[in-house]
């Protein structure tokens, strides 16, 4: 005869279901909102959203276009070239600052100052972006202008090149980005079990190799998941790169060489703060949602892409390290 099993019920089980099924529909209500509101220029555009160019200038033209006829035409490579070479250049700069930073605060600098530095790099990264802009408003587009000379300035007459560039833009998101990679890896370095590190030593490997082939193979997920959270904030920053991007939704030029570092950008979340004055216009602000729907997708195709990396680093064991 088959006992009955008796239903339990666990209110803290129960609340965490509904707060996580509470998540999913508001991400999705999230995603629903932002693609209706952008929907009119995502159909009038179609692919031509991605691949035409001339955001500002048709931002202008939607904003005096009349009533009757709405002006939806609108290209956003330029932003989008502006988000993800913006991006990219912090997290190589983050990259050799935040690895080195690590690795001297686990393995060379001693237990006190180690604890102090740590909690200094976590206060770094609850500061607020607006902070980070106005030091960077105020010190590093001054810096950067020193570049610009009047040899410079002949080679490119397309535009007025001032301090607030795309080396500005990047420079500021690299110090937001590095106490997030910092702290991670700092975490990650300090996981690998002890061991690892005696057996190094045992073998007669130097300091340099054991750290190089045993340390950081070992806490490479935990590094890389810290390059994924810095990249997501470099690619959804908004109020400090505004305030140091120089405003133009250009595709930097690479036949300049340093040069287009020095040319303005406008990433697509920069532009969703600079063109929001312009947001009572309908068409300006279908634009501006399809710079959040651009975003949003940028995001869950680079989220998917970084758990399909930490998967596969996860997989790859010590011994093929080493």
């Amino acid at each position: 005869m088959m006992k009955k099993t008796k239903f339990k019920f666990h209110p803290v089980e129960c609340l965490m279901r509904l707060g996580a099924l509470a998540g999913i529909v508001a991400i999705l209500f999230i995603f629903a909102f932002v693609f209706i509101k952008a929907w009119p220029v995502i159909s009038h555009n179609g692919l031509g959203l991605l691949i035409n160019r001339g955001f500002d200038k048709q931002i202008s033209e939607a904003f005096y276009a009349p009533v009757s006829d709405p002006m939806l035409t609108f290209g956003m490579a330029g932003l989008i070239a502006g988000t993800l070479v913006t991006t990219l250049i912090a997290l190589i700069f983050s990259g050799i600052i935040s690895i080195g930073s690590a690795i001297t605060i686990c393995e060379f600098a001693p237990r006190p100052l180690a604890s102090a530095l740590i909690a200094v790099v976590r206060l770094m990264a609850s500061i607020p972006s607006v902070v980070f802009g106005l030091i960077g408003a105020m010190l590093v587009v001054p810096f950067v202008d020193q570049f610009i000379t009047l040899d410079i300035e002949k080679v490119v007459s397309e535009f007025y090149l001032t301090g607030r560039n795309l080396l500005s833009a990047s420079i500021v998101l690299t110090f937001m980005i590095a106490p997030t990679v910092i702290t991670l890896s700092v975490d990650a370095l300090y996981s690998v079990p002890d061991i690892y590190r005696e057996t190094g030593y045992a073998f007669g490997m130097t300091r340099f190799r054991v750290i190089s082939r045993i340390l950081l193979p070992s806490a490479r997920p935990g590094i890389v998941a810290g390059f994924i959270l810095g990249a997501g904030r470099g690619i959804g920053e908004a109020i400090a790169v505004s305030m140091v991007c120089g405003g133009l939704g250009m595709i930097p030029d690479l036949k300049y060489g340093f040069i287009s570092l020095l040319t303005p950008v406008l990433p697509l979340s920069a532009a969703i703060i600079n063109k929001s004055e312009a947001m009572s216009v309908p068409a300006v602000e279908s634009a501006l949602f399809a710079c959040g729907a651009l975003l949003l997708v940028l995001g869950t195709v680079f989220s998917l892409v970084a758990r399909f990396l930490v998967k596969r680093f996860s997989s790859g064991g010590l011994v093929n390290e080493t």
